[in-house]
Formats: C-alpha cells, sequence, structure tokens
C-alpha cells in the first residue's frame, strides 16, 4: 500500500465517520474508493462494513446526552437489530448480491421521500403519539428488523433508512432520534464484524488503516450534528438519501 493510499484512506475515513453520524451514507464514501484501490465487490462490502464500525460506535458515545431516557427501548430493540443484522449478513455471505442491488436505491429514494414529506406523512398516518404504545412497539420492532437486514447486506446509508423510519414511528425530537439512530447503526456494526471477520473475505490493511478515521469522524460528526437545526439535519439527510440512491442506481 503506497502513501498516498494511506492518505486517501484516512481522508476518506474521516468523512465517511462524520457523514456516518450526521445522515447516514458514510460508507458509499469508502465502497467506491475501496474498489478503485482494485478491491473486488466483496472484499470491499465487507472490509468497508469492518471499518465503519468503530466509528458508529464512537458516534453512540458522542451522543448520549440524546440517548437520556431512551436506555429501555434501546435494550427492547436491541435484539431485533441483531437477529436482522444476521439475517442480512447470510445473504450476503450464500446469495449472489444482483438482484439485492437493484432494490437498495429505490429504499433509498423512499426513505429520501418519507424525511422530505414527514410531517404529511404523519398527518396521514396519525401522530406517532396516537397509535399507542403497543402498536407503536410493533411497527418499530418491524421497522428495525427491516433496516438490520439492509445494513447486515450492504450497509451503505443504512443510517439513512433508521432515522427515516423511527422519525415517522417515535414522537421524538430528530436530535434523539438521529442518537437512537447511531447506536443501532454501532449495534450493526459489531454484529457484522463479528460474522465478516470469520467469514467474510477482509483485507485487514485496509481496515486498520481506515478504523480509526472513521472514529475521528464518527465522533466530530455526532458533535457537528447536536449543533444543527432540526430542519436543516432533516434536509441533509434527504440530500444525501438522495445522492447516494442516484449514485447506486447509475453505478
Amino acid at each position: 500500500m503506497t502513501s498516498w493510499e494511506v492518505l486517501a484512506l484516512v481522508a476518506g475515513g474521516v468523512m465517511a465517520g462524520a457523514v456516518n453520524a450526521i445522515a447516514g451514507g458514510g460508507s458509499l464514501i469508502v465502497f467506491p474508493l475501496l474498489v478503485g484501490l482494485g478491491l473486488p465487490g466483496v472484499a470491499a462490502n465487507v472490509s468497508n462494513a469492518l471499518a465503519v464500525a468503530p466509528g458508529y460506535a464512537a458516534s453512540a458515545a458522542a451522543s448520549r446526552p440524546e440517548l437520556s431516557a431512551q436506555g429501555r427501548r434501546v435494550l427492547v430493540i436491541l435484539p431485533t437489530i441483531v437477529a436482522g443484522t444476521l439475517c442480512g449478513s447470510a445473504i450476503l455471505l450464500v446469495t449472489p448480491r444482483e438482484v439485492f442491488d437493484l432494490v437498495v436505491p429505490f429504499l433509498l429514494l423512499a426513505a429520501a421521500l418519507m424525511m422530505a414529506l414527514q410531517d404529511r406523512l404523519r398527518a396521514l398516518a396519525g401522530h406517532p403519539g396516537d397509535t399507542g404504545p403497543r402498536r407503536q412497539t410493533v411497527l418499530l420492532q418491524v421497522a428495525v428488523f427491516g433496516c438490520g437486514v439492509y445494513g447486515g447486506y450492504f450497509n451503505a446509508a443504512m443510517g439513512v433508512l433508521l432515522i427515516a423510519i423511527l422519525a415517522l414511528v417515535l414522537d421524538e425530537p430528530l436530535r434523539r432520534i438521529s442518537a437512537l439512530k447511531n447506536v443501532f447503526s454501532a449495534v450493526v456494526g459489531i454484529t457484522t464484524v463479528l460474522i465478516y471477520s470469520v467469514f467474510g473475505p477482509v483485507n485487514w490493511a485496509v481496515v486498520a488503516v481506515l478504523a480509526p478515521a472513521t472514529v475521528v469522524g464518527g465522533y466530530l460528526g455526532a458533535r457537528i450534528a447536536r449543533r444543527l437545526p432540526g430542519d436543516v439535519l432533516r434536509w441533509t439527510i434527504v440530500v444525501f438519501a438522495t445522492v447516494v440512491a442516484l449514485v447506486l442506481l447509475f453505478t
């Protein structure tokens, strides 16, 4: 690995960690970079998943103030997102990725549309607080499981899907929802580390360079997200989701 390649990986890792903390989609910075450096697609995918996992953990740690009084919610949902991630990881390792890749851009565009029309959708579906605690819990579990499957398979922009769905289901400020997204993304990252490190074709040299950079970027990104007004954060997410979807659709 040349010094220029190391610098490119460090810069990409910091950017990806920050983007993941703010809105999700940072893996779309790292994944094309790894492919451009010559890694095969599956190796780039699993190495990318392992490299960004520490950045998710740093984002979750930096989001502790927004996680206050959400401990029980996190504990209830953790098994569901772990189960979804295990299913998604199994899909990646045992099946071709072509069919799922066709679906991914449309999932992201749907997430962007959900965020852009969040107020109107809430008016049609009812305020999250009006659904009743049992129905809200069921919706949340189903949504998180689906995001876990997606994150275990491809990971890129999983945070966008998480934050879009959580914003519709939960009656919480966007900053607190973003903090939840960081925790769940960290759980997905840790789970994929355990699976891919054993069964996946990981390039450990790449991971060793990228992982510390994503930690720095993830911590900085979470602090930036805390200072962004709610509307700015929401439209930032919409833009990231749309750009990532278009990149996937036309590449």
